[in-house]
């Protein structure tokens, strides 16, 4: 899973209907169909969460998606064939076709395409940004009713968990817009990824501070850190986004007290002197940040190429062991880590807390809420409680009844499957449950909820990759699946030892964005990205001072009055 691996997080969607139509569901309507009628119409009480539909029905969707996550996974396997969709169909007669799927790094531009075209799928994947835009165009479903009547306890209780924060948050007028899939915001921290067999090659200590981390990075430049007797190996990964999902640079930014970012182009606002929220993304520390790493490019650093890498260039420099450190979220050794542990038996990866300029630990940046995305229905959908359905189904999956069935060798991609939503304690619960059978010495996991799958994958992955066991998958997968969730040096365990010490910065703005930044937010997104590219690859820093004034102009004082404007309201 990533938030992201997400993950993704951070895809897109779209919708559309009369009045009349986006009523049908409404109490005391007469079914329009016969699969309406088994599916169950509002009756004024709860329906079957899984009711099976009387006659098959379809639901269209689009999909920005990445390789599968899991090595296993059927080769030659497309997003159509995704095993999820024949259980599906059995199980609830939804068949599910694609308008059009694409590789993620293309999704944002194809959707945006679509918006414009006006031709939406039923259910969307949806950023705040373009949440916001079909909201104001009317083109989102009221799906109220259909939650209500068909959202399972389980999907219930996930929604609840914080008050209901969330989903008001993604409600208007009294209208349930959207299903957030929210998460524990601590699944953002930022920890710095290093291979620690390059460091103990060239007789290095694990970098605390900036000065240590430049130092570490240039060996690893210059003193051949895998030994292969060539010069084919770079210091810290990076691509042409700079805030991005993964493999990008916000944790370097949050060593120098920077915070400009929560990723995805989110601008990021933190508390001023004056107790009103300034934006991150245009204060003096960033300016410094941007003047090392010009400096760290020039020295080799970085890739040559990186303005023109994406995300998946990137996992590619890591997996071929070019490159040795990069910044990123707890999930890294899942993907891609787990593929160079495979290719090179003596790549050892670790966690650590990010360098900062004075050496202590360095403080992430964590978002208030994290909901990178929301699910939402095309107002002309026929069968909107559809959405509820699935994401019901895929909860359902999770159960132990489907564990030795739900494998990535059989066919199952879970990160190709729309919409699902996790528990937002998930990767807590895994790790919680995991190191209480370990510490217990449990054969096996005992959870019986809907949690089962992934507590007992990550246990099961745990006992093997301890026992040094690759009958059941290879060291890296068991490896990925442990140092991810369950190590308590690894990702996670990292990430809960930050939140215990409180080093970290929260991001103050977590309401849906404001009437400009869904206006000017692509223009200063590209402005921003053009600016700073510019000063890396060796452009005057007085780049940086001309880049504040035009974002200020161009519409970052007005969003900074409407993001203040919203502060004012929120109970301190």
């Amino acid at each position: 899973m990533k938030s992201n691996p997400r993950v993704k997080l951070l895809l897109t969607g779209g919708m559309a209907l009369s009045l009349l139509a986006a009523c049908s569901n409404q109490v005391g309507d007469k079914p329009s169909s016969p699969a309406q009628a088994t599916a169950g119409t509002s009756t004024g009480s709860a329906q079957d969460p899984l009711g099976k539909y009387a006659e098959p029905i379809t639901v269209t969707q689009v999909l920005g998606f990445n390789p599968p996550e899991d090595p296993r996974t059927q080769q030659g396997i497309t997003p159509d064939k995704n095993a999820y969709f024949k259980d599906l169909k059995e199980m609830t007669n939804i068949e599910v076709k694609y308008k059009w799927t694409v590789p993620s790094s293309q999704f944002e531009q194809k959707f945006a395409l679509s918006m414009a075209s006006g031709d939406l799928p039923d259910i969307l994947e949806l950023d705040q940004k373009n949440y916001e835009k079909l909201k104001k165009q009317g083109m989102l479903a009221d799906l109220t009713e259909a939650y209500k009547q068909y959202a399972s306890p389980a999907l219930k209780k996930y929604m609840e968990s914080d008050g209901g924060f969330a989903m008001k948050t993604f409600s208007s007028e009294g209208k349930q817009l959207g299903i957030p899939a929210f998460e524990d915001p601590f699944l953002s921290t930022q920890l710095l990824w290093i291979r620690k067999d390059w460091l103990d090659n060239l007789k290095l200590q694990p970098p605390k501070s900036i000065d240590e981390l430049e130092k570490v990075a240039e060996a690893f430049v210059k003193g051949d850190p895998d030994k292969n007797g060539k010069n084919d190996t770079y210091g810290i990964a990076m691509q042409k986004n700079f805030f991005f999902w993964g493999f990008d640079v916000r944790g370097l930014f949050n060593g120098f007290g920077a915070y400009p970012s929560v990723g995805d182009n989110q601008s990021a606002w933190i508390k001023g002197a004056d107790g009103k929220l300034v934006p991150g993304l245009i204060q003096p520390e960033v300016k410094n940040a941007l003047a090392r790493m010009q400096s760290w490019y020039q020295k080799g650093i970085f890739y040559k190429e990186f303005a023109l890498k994406d995300e998946n260039k990137a996992v590619e420099d890591i997996t071929a062991g070019k490159v040795g450190i990069s910044y990123g979220e707890w999930w890294y050794p899942n993907w891609p880590l787990n593929l160079n542990v495979d290719k090179d038996p003596n790549a050892n990866w670790i966690a650590l807390q990010i360098p900062s300029l004075d050496g202590k630990p360095g403080k992430s940046l964590v978002p208030t809420l994290r909901s990178n995305k929301v699910f939402a229905v095309n107002k002309n959908a026929k069968n909107p409680e559809a959405a509820i359905k699935m994401i019901n189904f895929y909860i359902e999956m999770g159960k132990k009844k489907y564990i030795e069935k739900n494998k990535a060798e059989n066919g199952y991609v879970y990160n190709w499957f729309n919409p699902r939503i996790y528990n937002p304690a998930q990767i807590d619960t895994i790790y919680t449950e995991v190191n209480k059978a370990l510490d217990a010495k449990q054969n096996e996991i005992t959870l019986d909820d809907e949690n089962y799958k992934n507590v007992a994958d990550v246990f099961k992955a745990t006992q093997d990759f301890l026992a040094n066991n690759t009958t059941n998958a290879s060291k890296g997968v068991n490896w990925g699946q442990y140092y991810s969730r369950a190590a308590k040096e690894g990702g996670w365990g990292l990430t809960r030892q930050i939140r215990e010490n409180k080093a970290f910065v929260n991001n103050e703005f977590y309401s849906v964005p404001t009437p400009t930044q869904v206006e000017k937010g692509g223009q200063l997104d590209k402005l921003m990205s053009e600016s700073f590219t510019k000063i890396v690859l060796g452009g005057s820093l007085d780049e940086f001072d001309k880049f504040v004034t035009s974002w200020k102009t161009l519409g970052g004082d007005q969003i900074t009055k409407e993001v203040n404007e919203w502060y004012s309201t929120v109970k301190k």
